[in-house]
Formats: structure tokens, C-alpha cells, sequence
């Protein structure tokens, strides 16, 4: 096999071809540094004495990569010696492709705490820009990745010290094998967070065939100018999170298809990306690169409804604070046009405002206005073109600016099959096709890809004919109780327990009403229950426009809402009052009908909201279903939802929309998006799916989107099982989760959670699939009964812990008897949406004061119940022993049992931190007041650990060493008091 040395020799080869420079000289820090030293005075025309060289460094080396990318794309000032301003520039930032571009192998650097070796870096005038890790083949680019994350996490790592901090990509190969990612912040790049989707990629020509191998790669990503574009042009520093993206193949392929297009003048355009692919991102960068195009007037991003007006305008501001202001009304968008402003050149608009700025009868006759402008070069990108672009608003756009080029964005073209019916001159009738408007497809990228990239999910369609009287209609009164009955039954398993959120897609707004009074009788009927719980119901629709602009703007792309408006308009209003009067009661607050859109926003923010632990985002928060008509069905986006309950006609691309609000990608407890439909509307799927797969060969598309049923996960399941039983059966143990406490060694511990943990993952997907009958219920009990189960996790919670606790928390673990193995630990698949803090205290309340023949868990099974969801892990040693030291002589209420676990906690903490502070000689009141400061700011200060050690009076090599030991014994304490949250500043000890 090809060693590792081998595929770095090769790799170096390939470079050298590009015409990188080879610097075999450069092997530690300060040969690092002087290479970059010259580099740097070549650029600038400099000539630094060694003093001011090393107060630059000093300058210019940031542990806070953001702050680093951002100091390496600017025009920065140093003070010389003299007193006299030097303005630079670390790289050419106006020819990225003119800078010296070398390559570096085996680079170590030593820090006081760190000695890591590099395989290849690429710089860029000196500067370390990528960094390449190099795997043999029997090695995953996985464990290459994870193997960055835990050097950037090292204390001290190089990453944060030295000129590493710079670092801009990160590349992963073992040859057949290659990913890329940004570098990122410590927060920003985990591969152990729980719901975090730590992007990487696979780089892709134009029809997204994938370029694995690494000498394919290096030459199509890796030549210079390439490489230079991909940092200078196709990564964002997105200014709110603080954060840098790189962006997919597929979307630096449409910006150039549209740069290309507009420099040479050749027309217009549309690019079909499917939902969820990052439209928003892709048409940012595409309007601030013409932002610099001098021979573009405007560039306008045009919208169709006033909630996508805000929401693509705070996506803007998200990757450049400010780039984009709120047009309040037409006559600030006529004077945004107007100006010569820099700052506006750059507009972000809905079809209808500009639509009112063209209007020949609008009484303050903006079209006039805007004369001056009507035969400059105007660019104009519309987001889902499917929708609104085919109206006279557009004809409109069109007549105005007659120079214009008109792009569009959609994930759902209009083709000939689902054409759409207009009238031209009130006469003649047509249909009309994203073609017919903007001419050509100008890149591709279909649901198809995104699948097969996991950049969206699958779906799993169950298909479910209500139980009503016999011939009734769906969407009757009789077939809506039974889906009402129906959605009870089945919303727990749909949502994994909750865990994610859905919505409703019904016929009508009276169906809407009725829907939601349905639910709220039901439920009332049923409160009292045993196990029941009470779902929380929302529902939004918009009201009679009534003169009000902004729902009158609302309603232009919600052609059923608006059309049944007109019918008793005031039932409708105030059924709408009734329903947000109930949302205030529920959620505590104060919206009304005449700010609808507040209540809107709300609504849609609380969907996606729906964070975990519960303790993050509490349950009294949250909404479990939302009800709608027309609303939330387009461009709207949430991790969170994955299940659309659908009574309503739908078909071709509104259809595609519709489903795809459940397919964002999350983490492994998000296996699919779930649709639920209650109109047996499989002809109009598959027809979609035909329609917009963009497939050309003979593969069926349903293979590629839907998931596999139930029976074939199924066989998944029942090996997993199997590789269970046979892995205890292979270290001489019963396949019993107690006896998983008896395996010998930290690699059998390793290996046990790396098999159970692939049967969670199947049983997490087989749980979420509403159609499994009894049959396969009574299989899946068979194959492993739910107590086994929980006993397994159990094991598979207490066995991580103990790993990761000795391990260090992200770190890999010491291999032994010099073995190498990998542990991934999941805790995420084992976090129960039931067994939550709230669910543990009524319980165990419960269990104090019912007879034993009424309760529903005895507290012995509150315990084992504990250790079986991930929710507890931190808690669950202090909560058992809590419980089993409670008197069994007498009853708790539930405030008296939380009372009685927080003084239990209090006292505990209080014990510890006064061993901790007797074994380091120092005042308890001190360690408390310095432990209780860091927990109160979430911030780690390292003076007040000076402060703290101060009074001992130690010389520095001896209080450096004191911070270590007293630091190892804190941070178990602080980690568990911040119960998950991280501690800024802390990882450095860590």
C-alpha cells in the first residue's frame, strides 16, 4: 500500500507542476517568519528593522480567525519607529493571482505546550493560508478532519500564536479521497456539537460530477489564480456569527455564470438551484461583486412578498452588517434608486414596490423620478422566480429598462408541464415558462445533487386515507376529525418525540379555523388523560387586506388567502382575533390584529427556535404544530420542522416547495423530512419528482428522493442487532446491557460505542416512521425490547462518559498498547425530548405521594430511566443520589422536591469547592467569589486567576504551575455548574 510519505511526495510533484515554489527550507517558526518578513517588505516597499518586524507580528497574529481574515483582506496602517504611518497590505488584495505562492511540507512548530507537525501548507506571500492533511487509504478524511478540530482545541496550539492563525482552508485527502472547509472559531468548528452542520465539501466540476482524487483536485481547485479567486472572491465573512463560509462549487459556478453574462452583455438568465441550496448566499455574493462593476448602475434584488423582503435583507446584513437598508416605503426606495451612494447601490426590493414606483398613475408620479435612470445598465436579480415574475408588474420592469438584464433564482422552474396561464392585453391567452422570461438556464444544481451531497434531506411520504362516513370528501368536517385523531396519534413518533416541530397545509382559511378549533376541543376533551400531553397549536393566516399595505404586499403571492378573504371577511377577522388572543395566553404576549405581521414574525421565529436541550429553549416556548393556508409553504426555512401534515390540493412546484420546508439538514436524529398526506395525492408526487429532478438518464427519481420503507431499514436494524449480539459474544459475553460493564480495556469500551451506536441510528429513523404496523412494531420488540434498549444506552451514556472524562473533553483517546482507534462519541441520538428536568420532577413527586399500584414509575425506574437519555448525563449522578436519599416515610409535592435538589446541589458544590480551595491553600470565600464571577459572565479571566493566587506570594515558574493544578481541578467543577455552556476563554485550559 502507498504510505503516507509516498502521497505527500506525489502530492508535492503535482504542485511544482502548477508552478508552485518548493521551500524545503522552511521547517519550524522562524524560518516561517523570515520567509514571510521578506515577502512582506517586497510588497509594501519596506525595509523593517528587526524591532519593528516584531511588533507587526505582534500586530498581525490574532487567536480569532475572524479577526485574522479580516487584517488579511484590508488595507492596514502600522505605526514605525519614527513615529510615521505605514499603510500595507499582507497579501496583494488587488491581484490575488500576483502573489508568490510556495508550498511547505513538514512544518513543526513548538509552543510551550503544543508540538505539532504539519504535512503540506500553501503560502501565500508567506503567509499559511491552507493546510492539507494527508491520510492512507485505509485512513477516512474523517478522522483527518477530527484531527484538525483537536489540534485548533490543543492549549496553546499554533493555530492562535503564530503566523497558523491565518489559516484559511483546511483540506483533508487520502488520496482517492479529498474534502475542503473553512477554518472557522473553536465554536464554529466542532465535530462534536449536537446540532451544529459543520460544513464540508467535495469539490465538483459544473455538473457536479465529484473530484476526489487528489491530483485531480490540485489541478482543477489548486492553481494558483483558482485557489487565489476561492479566498479573495468565493469565501464570506459572515459579520453576525463572526464566522467564515467557503462557498459549494455549485454556487461559485452561478455567480460566474451571471458576472460572465453581464460582462459580456449577453442577455438574461436564470439559475436553477434547488430549495435549500443556499440561494440566498449565492445571490449576495453575485451583488456585491457587481457592486464593483463600474459599468452597473444598480444592481436590484427583487423579491415578492414583504416577509421575504425582510428575511433576505437580514440574510444580506448577516454576511455584511449594513450592506443592505429597509426601503420603509416606495419613496425611499425611488430615493435609494436615485442616489449616488455607494452604499446603494446594492438594493434589496419586492416586485410590488417597484412595481408602485412604475406606476404612471401613482399620485407623486415616481416614474418620472426615476426617468434619469431608465436607460442606464441595471442589473436585476429576482429570488424564486417561479412566483410573481409573471405578471405586470414585470412587464412593467421590463418596458422601463429597456438595458436591463434580469437573472432569476428558483428551485422549481416553470416548464411546459406546469405552465402558467396569463392574458396579454386582456385577450389573447398563453402560457408561460421560466424560459419565456429569462431565456436561458444558466447552471443547474437540482434536488437530485443536493440529496446525493446531503445538503438537504430525503423524504418519507405516508400516504393515509382519513376514517369518515363512507364517500366523504377529504377536507369535510367528518374526514378533519379523523386527521385531527390521527395527527395526535401519530405527532410524537413523527417528530421524534418532539423534538422537531410541523405544520399543517390545509384547503382553505375556513378549513384553518376549523382545523384549529378541532384540535383545541380534542385536546380539552382528552386533558386529564394518563400521558397525555397537550400540544401546542398555532395558526396563521393572513387577515382582510382592508386598505392595510403590507398585507395587502403580503397577500400578492397567497392567491388562496386572498381570494377566500372576500367572503364573509369579518368571520374570518375575527376568528383570526380569537386565534392570536389564544397565542397571547399561551406564549405571554401582546400582538393584535392591526400589527399582523409582528404576530407573523413571531410565529415563524418560535418554529425556528426550537433548540435543544429543552433547557435551552423551554418546552412552555415552543409550538408543536402550526396551522396555515398559503403561508410558510414558500421560502421559509427551519432546521426544526421536519414533518408537513398536508390537506390541501397540491401539485407540479408548489407541491416540490411545500415538502421541501422539511428537509433542512440537522444532524442524525433529522433523518428525513416527513410528509403525511391526507389527500392520496401520490400521481401528483411522482409527477413532480419526474418533472424536477433534472434526471436525463433511465433512473427512477424516487430512488434518489424518498427514503427506503420501513421493511428494508428494518433488515438495516436487525444487523445491526446482530453485529451487537456478536461483538458481546466476542469478548465472551452474554448480549445483556450489563454485561457491557465487563468489557476488558478502553478499545472494547471503544467498540461497544461505535456498535450500539449504529443500532440508535436505525432505531431513531425506524421510530420516525408513521406507517410501521403492528407486525413491525411487535418485530422490533422482538429483535430488542425497549427495556434492552434503554438498558444499552444506559451503558452506551456511562461508558462515553467515563471515555470522555479521561480523554479530555474533544480530545482523541491515548491509544492502548499502542492500538489506534477513533471514538465518535453521539450523544445527540441519545437525548430523549420526553425525559427532560420538568418530566423527572413530576415523576419522582409523583412517586412519593400515589400508591403503588397507581404510579406510573417506581423510583427505582426513575433511576434507570435517568441513565438512558443523554438530556441528565451531566446530572444524573447527583439526581440519583438525591432520589434515593429522599425519606420513603411521607409524600413531596413538586416545588418541594426542586427545593430539596437545588439545596442538595448547593451544598454539594459548596463541599467541593472548599476541598478544592484547603487543597491549594487559598480562602474559600475567594475561590467561591472567583468561580461564581466566571460563571456569571461565561467568561474566563486569567487576571482574576492571578488576582486569586496572588496572596501566596509565588515566584512565576512555581504560580504557573499552581495555575494548572488548580485550574485541572476546576474545570470539571465549572463545566458542570455551566451545565453545557461553554466558558469563553476556558478552552485554553481544557
Amino acid at each position: 500500500m502507498v504510505n503516507e510519505q509516498q502521497i505527500e511526495y506525489g502530492f508535492i510533484g503535482d504542485l511544482q507542476r502548477l508552478k508552485y515554489t518548493y521551500r524545503d527550507d522552511i521547517r519550524n517558526n522562524t524560518e516561517l517568519e523570515r520567509n514571510f518578513r521578506e515577502r512582506f517588505e517586497a510588497l509594501n516597499r519596506v525595509t523593517l528593522s528587526d524591532a519593528e518586524f516584531s511588533r507587526l507580528r505582534d500586530e498581525i497574529v490574532n487567536p480569532d480567525v475572524f479577526v485574522a481574515s479580516k487584517t488579511l483582506r484590508a488595507r492596514n496602517t502600522f505605526i514605525r519607529e519614527d513615529g510615521t504611518p505605514l499603510q500595507y497590505t499582507l497579501v496583494n488584495i488587488k491581484d490575488w493571482c500576483k502573489n508568490e505562492f510556495e508550498v511547505i511540507n513538514q512544518l513543526r512548530i513548538n509552543t510551550a505546550s503544543s508540538f505539532h507537525r504539519y504535512d503540506v501548507i500553501l503560502l501565500l506571500n508567506g503567509l499559511p493560508l491552507v493546510q492539507i492533511e494527508l491520510k492512507t487509504l485505509d485512513v477516512t478524511p474523517r478522522k483527518a478532519m477530527k484531527q484538525i478540530a483537536d489540534y485548533k482545541n490543543d492549549h496553546g496550539a499554533s493555530y492562535t500564536n503564530t503566523l497558523l492563525c491565518f489559516v484559511q482552508l483546511f483540506i483533508v485527502s487520502n488520496r482517492t479521497s479529498t474534502y475542503y472547509l473553512a477554518n472557522n472559531r473553536r465554536e464554529h468548528f466542532d465535530f462534536s456539537a449536537d446540532e451544529q452542520f459543520l460544513p464540508v465539501y467535495q469539490y465538483a466540476d459544473e455538473k457536479n460530477r465529484k473530484i476526489n482524487h487528489l491530483s485531480e483536485f490540485a489541478e482543477k481547485f489548486l492553481t494558483k489564480c483558482t485557489l487565489a479567486e476561492m479566498i479573495s472572491r468565493y469565501m464570506v465573512l459572515v459579520e453576525s456569527e463572526q464566522r467564515l463560509l467557503v462557498m459549494r462549487p455549485y454556487q461559485i459556478y452561478a455567480v460566474k455564470a451571471i458576472v460572465d453574462c453581464i460582462h459580456q452583455n449577453r442577455g438574461n438568465g436564470y439559475i436553477w438551484h434547488t430549495t435549500g441550496s443556499g440561494k440566498t448566499l449565492t445571490s449576495f455574493k453575485a451583488s456585491t461583486l457587481l457592486k464593483d462593476n463600474p459599468d452597473i448602475e444598480k444592481c436590484l434584488f427583487v423579491v415578492d412578498r414583504k416577509d421575504l423582503d425582510r428575511q433576505t435583507r437580514e440574510e444580506f446584513n448577516k454576511f455584511q452588517e449594513g450592506c443592505v437598508e429597509e426601503n420603509t416605503n416606495t419613496g425611499a426606495l425611488v430615493r435609494r434608486l436615485l442616489s449616488d451612494d455607494y452604499a446603494d447601490k446594492v438594493i434589496v426590493t419586492t416586485i410590488q414596490k417597484l412595481g408602485l414606483a412604475l406606476d404612471p398613475s401613482h399620485p407623486k408620479d415616481y416614474k418620472t423620478q426615476l426617468q434619469p435612470l431608465s436607460h442606464k445598465r441595471v442589473v436585476l436579480i429576482f429570488d424564486e422566480c417561479h412566483r410573481s415574475q409573471f405578471g405586470e408588474n414585470h412587464k412593467a420592469i421590463k418596458a422601463f429598462f429597456p438595458k436591463a438584464q434580469l437573472f432569476g433564482f428558483t428551485g422549481t422552474p416553470i416548464f411546459e408541464d406546469n405552465a402558467i396561464y396569463t392574458q396579454v392585453d386582456g385577450r389573447e391567452a398563453s402560457y408561460q415558462t421560466t424560459e419565456d422570461i429569462f431565456q436561458k438556464c444558466l447552471h443547474s444544481y437540482t434536488i437530485t445533487h443536493a440529496i446525493e451531497d446531503k445538503n438537504v434531506l430525503r423524504f418519507h411520504v405516508d400516504y393515509f386515507k382519513p376514517d369518515g362516513k363512507p364517500g366523504a370528501a377529504p377536507g369535510s368536517g367528518p374526514a378533519q376529525q379523523a386527521v385531527v385523531k390521527y395527527i395526535l396519534e401519530k405527532h410524537d413518533a413523527a417528530t421524534l418525540q418532539r423534538r422537531f416541530n410541523a405544520v399543517l397545509a390545509t384547503q382553505s382559511i375556513n378549513d384553518a379555523i376549523a382545523y384549529y378549533d378541532l384540535f383545541r376541543q380534542e385536546q380539552t376533551k382528552r386533558d386529564g388523560e394518563p400521558d397525555f400531553r397537550p400540544l401546542h397549536i398555532a395558526c396563521v393566516f393572513s387577515p382582510p387586506a382592508e386598505g392595510n399595505a403590507d398585507v395587502r404586499q403580503i397577500q400578492e403571492d397567497l392567491p388562496t388567502e386572498k381570494q377566500d378573504n372576500q367572503v364573509e371577511p369579518d368571520a374570518k377577522k375575527d376568528a383570526l382575533k380569537r386565534i392570536i388572543h389564544d397565542y397571547n395566553q399561551q406564549y405571554g404576549t401582546n400582538h393584535h390584529l392591526g400589527e399582523f405581521d409582528l404576530y407573523y414574525q413571531d410565529v415563524q421565529q418560535r418554529i425556528k427556535a426550537q433548540k435543544w436541550p429543552v433547557a435551552d429553549y423551554p418546552r412552555h416556548e415552543r409550538i408543536d404544530i402550526t396551522i396555515v393556508v398559503d403561508m410558510l409553504l414558500t421560502g421559509f426555512d427551519s432546521k426544526y420542522l421536519n414533518t408537513l401534515y398536508v390537506d390541501k390540493n397540491l401539485k407540479h412546484h408548489g407541491l416540490i416547495q411545500a415538502f421541501s420546508r422539511t428537509n433542512r439538514v440537522l444532524n442524525d436524529t433529522k433523518p428525513y423530512g416527513h410528509v403525511l398526506d391526507f389527500r392520496q395525492q401520490q400521481p401528483a408526487v411522482d409527477a413532480a419528482i419526474a418533472l424536477f429532478s433534472g434526471i436525463e438518464n433511465k433512473q427512477d427519481p424516487k430512488e434518489i428522493w424518498l427514503v427506503a420503507p420501513a421493511s428494508e431499514v428494518m433488515k438495516d436494524y436487525e444487523k445491526a442487532v446482530q453485529a451487537l449480539e456478536s461483538f458481546m459474544q466476542g469478548h465472551g459475553l452474554p448480549a445483556a446491557p450489563e454485561e457491557v460493564a465487563n468489557l476488558q480495556g478502553d478499545l472494547a469500551r471503544g467498540e461497544f460505542i461505535n456498535t450500539f451506536k449504529e443500532v440508535q441510528r436505525l432505531r431513531t429513523q425506524l421510530d420516525q416512521y408513521t406507517d410501521l404496523g403492528e407486525p413491525e412494531k411487535a418485530q422490533l420488540e422482538t429483535l430488542l425490547p425497549l427495556d434492552d434498549l434503554r438498558a444499552f444506552r444506559g451503558q452506551y451514556l456511562e461508558t462515553a462518559k467515563r471515555l470522555r472524562d479521561q480523554q479530555g473533553k474533544g480530545k482523541n483517546p491515548a491509544p492502548p498498547n499502542g492500538v489506534q482507534f477513533d471514538l465518535d462519541f453521539e450523544f445527540v441520538l441519545f437525548a430523549s425530548a420526553i425525559i427532560d428536568y420538568d418530566y423527572i420532577m413530576g415523576l419522582m413527586a409523583a412517586s412519593t405521594t400515589q400508591a403503588p399500584k397507581k404510579q406510573k414509575l417506581t423510583r427505582e425506574q426513575i433511576i434507570a430511566l435517568l441513565g438512558s437519555s443523554a438530556n441528565l448525563m451531566d446530572e444524573a449522578d447527583d439526581l440519583t443520589a438525591y432520589f434515593a436519599g429522599l425519606p420513603t416515610d411521607r409524600g413531596f409535592t413538586e416545588a418541594e422536591i426542586r427545593d430539596g435538589y437545588e439545596a442538595f446541589k448547593a451544598e454539594k458544590t459548596a463541599a467541593a469547592q472548599a476541598a478544592i480551595a484547603a487543597r491549594h491553600g487559598l480562602a474559600v470565600e475567594a475561590l467561591t467569589a472567583f468561580v461564581d464571577g466566571i460563571l456569571r459572565r461565561m467568561i474566563f479571566d486569567s487576571e482574576g486567576l492571578g488576582d486569586l493566587l496572588a496572596p501566596l506570594g509565588l515566584g512565576w515558574k512555581a504560580r504557573a504551575a499552581k495555575e494548572g493544578e488548580l485550574m485541572a481541578d476546576l474545570i470539571p467543577l465549572l463545566q458542570k455548574r455551566a451545565q453545557g455552556r461553554e466558558i469563553s476563554g476556558l478552552a485554553a485550559y481544557e
